[in-house]
């Protein structure tokens, strides 16, 4: 064969085609939620599962994905670090879950600092989300999806809408600012993440538990809760949730693998909302269902919540360090 046949061949050769993209990588995405499918399920687990065939697709195959729902990988609170020092590549995790060794991470549970979806998803191309997006980098996180769930409460007791309605009782928050705002209106706080919520419920160690709607729905909280609070009528509980890859795993991927995975993310941050959405719609039929009260949060049950996590809960997250301080500060520059 001739020089010049050979590198012809070369040349035509699938695997020179493929070397734009590098080597096949087969990364992992870990998340604490129910598997499903992609059609079926729980929406942040489908979510996981069309990135990763959308990736595949359009890197040709020079990216595969393994999901890993329920915390089947490793444990809810084992994920941050874990995507900090490159031993887990992606995970779609509750950002304040970092809060206990990333202080900036809870402004994505502040009690009553976002309160409706089309501010959380502004937040994106806002200034308080390029800071934070700054920050998260140079801790070794890489923002793929912007995600937020609202939430509601689920009690084995009677509704809670007013801040005077937890006093006395054993409440499930989801993040330090959350717990202090609970705390401040008389309720005593169990920590733990959502995936573990429902066995407390059902063996009597909890009381009532805030977290999104569709934990709500897909972790079978109804089977235990005799009253439930929508986000309807609006709520102040709002999580960023986002799909996290690890940076150090970012950057060894190829340009053209990096601006495939953007992409993907980004699309798919509609599709998260509309299911976010239909979610806090949903939940309420579900627990109605279940024989349990329903009830909707309300613009003035809403004012008395952030009136109680402006005192404290904001004040004490502005001053952890300047960090805090300028995210807190930016945040509050989206509140209509």
């Amino acid at each position: 064969m001739s020089r010049r046949t050979m590198l012809g061949a070369i040349a035509s050769s699938p695997l020179w085609m493929q070397s734009a993209w590098a080597q096949p990588n087969n990364l992992k995405i870990s998340h604490q939620f129910p598997g499903g499918s992609i059609s079926e399920g729980d929406f942040r687990d489908r979510l996981c599962r069309m990135f990763a065939a959308d990736v595949e697709r359009r890197t040709r195959g020079g990216l595969k994905f393994s999901i890993y729902p329920g915390s089947s990988l490793m444990g809810a609170n084992a994920q941050f670090p874990a995507l900090r020092n490159g031993s887990l590549d992606m995970a779609l995790v509750p950002l304040s879950y970092a809060g206990a060794e990333a202080p900036e991470a809870n402004i994505g549970l502040m009690p009553g600092l976002v309160t409706s979806y089309e501010q959380g998803f502004a937040w994106k191309n806002a200034a308080v989300g390029k800071e934070l997006s700054r920050i998260l980098n140079e801790q070794g996180l890489v923002i793929v999806s912007w995600i937020w769930q609202a939430g509601g409460v689920a009690s084995r007791g009677k509704p809670l809408l007013h801040p005077e309605d937890v006093a006395g009782l054993k409440v499930r928050g989801g993040s330090h600012e959350m717990d202090r705002l609970l705390t401040d209106a008389g309720a005593t706080v169990v920590n733990m993440p959502s995936n573990e919520i429902a066995a407390a419920m059902r063996a009597g160690t909890l009381d009532a538990a805030l977290t999104s709607s569709t934990s709500l729905i897909s972790f079978r909280l109804a089977e235990s809760a005799r009253a439930l609070t929508t986000a309807r009528g609006g709520a102040y509980w709002f999580m960023f949730e986002p799909l996290l890859m690890s940076r150090t795993v970012f950057d060894r991927l190829s340009k053209q693998q990096q601006a495939a995975v953007m992409a993907v993310g980004a699309e798919l941050e509609a599709f998260a909302l509309k299911a976010a959405r239909n979610d806090d719609a949903t939940v309420a039929s579900v627990y109605a269902k279940a024989g349990a009260q329903v009830v909707d949060m309300n613009a003035e049950a809403l004012r008395k919540w952030q009136a109680v996590a402006r005192t404290n809960a904001w004040r004490e997250f502005g001053e952890r360090n300047a960090n805090c301080a300028r995210l807190l500060a930016l945040a509050e520059q989206t509140i209509v």
